[in-house]
């Protein structure tokens, strides 16, 4: 019994402390991504046509998106505004599937799902779950590819895009070149507890 106690108790601690370190780093986190949405695109299958056609609907819906999100400054109206021309999205990628002669359909829907950590050259955004618009192109079954609708940073990659959307400390969160170690137990952690 003693020497489990031995045992028990500096385990005990250890998993404290780490609650105790991660805490912050999980909070900061989860208020990113409830101010972030996300453009999720499922390629119907990793075949080649399939590829190169899941980086036309992508071209299409961000020049499309660009005006639609201007005026946005909260994740809320972003998702309003995307309620708004769900059916437009849809027909933009179902348009490009049609005039690549593609037999399979688009569907779109806006959900919440789980990302993993994405890097970027200038930011880098923790992994957790995220509102998105989600394209499925036919089966849905090949590589994706993803990005950030609101703000819109999609095009440009650049971490400024989230200046009025993001704290000061939130925007040095995802522009910290050496939080690699965090980001990876934040990865672990929504992968694990984060909420659905």
């Amino acid at each position: 019994m003693k020497k489990t106690v031995r045992i028990f108790v500096p385990v005990l601690l250890c998993l404290l402390l780490l609650y105790g370190a991660a805490a912050p780093l999980v909070a900061t986190g989860e208020r990113i991504a409830d101010k972030v949405f996300r453009l999720h695109i499922l390629a119907n299958s990793d075949g080649e046509e399939d590829q190169e056609v899941k980086l036309m609907v992508r071209d299409a819906l961000l020049l499309q998106a660009a005006p639609l999100y201007a005026d946005c400054r909260s994740l809320s109206e972003a998702v309003a505004v995307t309620k708004a021309h769900l059916q437009e999205l849809t027909d933009t990628a179902q348009a490009v599937l049609d005039d690549n002669g593609l037999a399979y359909t688009a569907r779109a829907v806006i959900g919440k799902e789980y990302f993993d950590t994405r890097y970027y050259e200038n930011y880098t955004l923790p992994a957790g779950r995220y509102r998105c618009l989600k394209i499925i192109l036919g089966k849905g079954e090949g590589h994706n590819w993803w990005c950030v609708m609101f703000p819109s940073v999609c095009l440009s990659a650049c971490a400024d895009g989230f200046d009025g959307v993001l704290t000061k400390q939130e925007q040095a969160f995802i522009e910290d070149s050496d939080i690699t170690v965090k980001f990876k137990f934040l990865e672990w952690y929504e992968s694990h507890f984060g909420q659905e």
